[in-house]
């Protein structure tokens, strides 16, 4: 590990912090950023939204470039349930195709969301058999020629699971539907190239593994835009938003943008993204298998129950470690500085500023928690 790297992150000097699936630490470059963003508040003028603008416009090409996607194809936001609603205002539910296939490893926005959009029409299948990993076959086989949308996540946020993305969007694309990809537990920690993956729809966020702040991301396949035109809108989707006009939609992803954006949260996110960038994404995973597998080898070593996939192909950036009192064994070793979270298990997760004896320093601690 370069400790180069280490130095760009404060949070590090006095924590082991291993928390990068919930929040990700925070480079020392956001500071400039924040008083940067200060000055300009103390010393206000309407024209500092034209620097803004270039900024925010700045992040979303450089975070394009990242997920591998062409220009005018990725529109930035609060949060990913703004940009899922966004989504779900294109389409008509109130035909024969008006399913909407999910699995039971969703973060809680998705059921919640498209239970919601009943009302229009949408029929919710949720698919899966209750355990830490995706079922594969399950998903395939309730996608038929119902299906209006598959909106599935790459990373499960409790276990770390992969689902296996080409094969959902290869059964998907038979029968018409359209696939929506939750990659916001993975994002900044696997490699994805949104062109090669083929899906219509890629929504992710900054605060984890991408060591930014909170705001997210909606990719939508080129090929689509001109045929969508969001229903929950805002005046930053016309053509022309700067001349206070109704000038019709945007030709390209900013269609999908809503109101007034707020860029200090695409500001403070641009100094981690360019620190991932110039590590590279495919260097980032090798590291990052290298920590989870130490941390698996340790937890078979202990006796510890290991819910997370053991191949790294099915495996993302966290471990899930479950046994009796792994809650309480959480905020013990979190007030000796070692910080994981939990849900359903110890949610075990270094990044590349992680090192391996950090992973050991850990390992240790937990086991005297444990006894």
């Amino acid at each position: 590990m370069n400790q180069s790297i280490r130095a760009e992150f404060p949070l590090l000097a006095d924590s082991v912090y291993l928390n990068s699936n919930s929040t990700g630490a925070t480079p020392r470059g956001v500071e400039q950023v924040l008083q940067n963003y200060w000055q300009t508040l103390s010393t206000w003028r309407d024209s500092a939204w034209g620097g803004w603008l270039a900024e925010l416009n700045g992040y979303v090409e450089a975070l394009a470039s990242f997920i591998g996607a062409p220009a005018g194809t990725v529109v930035t936001d609060t949060n990913v349930s703004t940009l899922l609603g966004r989504i779900g205002t294109c389409f008509d539910f109130r035909g024969e195709r008006n399913r909407v296939v999910t699995t039971d490893l969703e973060f809680p926005t998705v059921p919640f969301f498209w239970r919601g959009f009943a009302r229009y029409g949408a029929e919710l299948v949720v698919t899966g058999t209750g355990g830490p990993v995706f079922d594969i076959e399950a998903v395939e086989d309730v996608i038929d020629e119902r299906t209006r949308l598959v909106c599935v996540s790459h990373g499960s946020y409790t276990t770390g699971a992969l689902l296996d993305l080409e094969r959902v969007v290869t059964r998907a694309h038979q029968y018409g539907a359209l696939v929506v990809v939750d990659v916001f537990q993975t994002i900044g920690a696997v490699p994805l190239d949104v062109v090669a993956l083929q899906a219509d729809f890629v929504l992710g966020g900054a605060h984890k593994w991408m060591c930014g702040a909170h705001t997210a991301f909606l990719y939508v396949r080129q090929e689509l835009i001109e045929s969508l035109y969001p229903a929950a809108t805002g005046w930053f989707a016309g053509a022309d938003p700067l001349s206070f006009q109704e000038t019709g939609w945007a030709p390209d992803a900013r269609r999908f943008s809503g109101g007034t954006p707020i860029p200090i949260t695409a500001m403070m996110s641009r100094v981690g993204l360019d620190l991932l960038a110039e590590i590279g994404a495919e260097k980032i995973r090798a590291h990052s298998l290298r920590c989870t597998d130490q941390l698996i080898r340790r937890a078979d070593a202990a006796g510890i129950e290991v819910r997370t996939p053991r191949t790294p192909e099915h495996r993302g950036g966290m471990v899930n470690l479950c046994f009796p009192g792994d809650r309480t064994a959480a905020a013990d070793l979190a007030s000796r500085g070692l910080i994981c979270s939990w849900r359903n298990g110890l949610r075990v997760a270094p990044h590349i500023y992680n090192t391996i004896d950090e992973i050991d320093l850990f390992m240790d601690a937990l086991a005297e928690v444990r006894r």
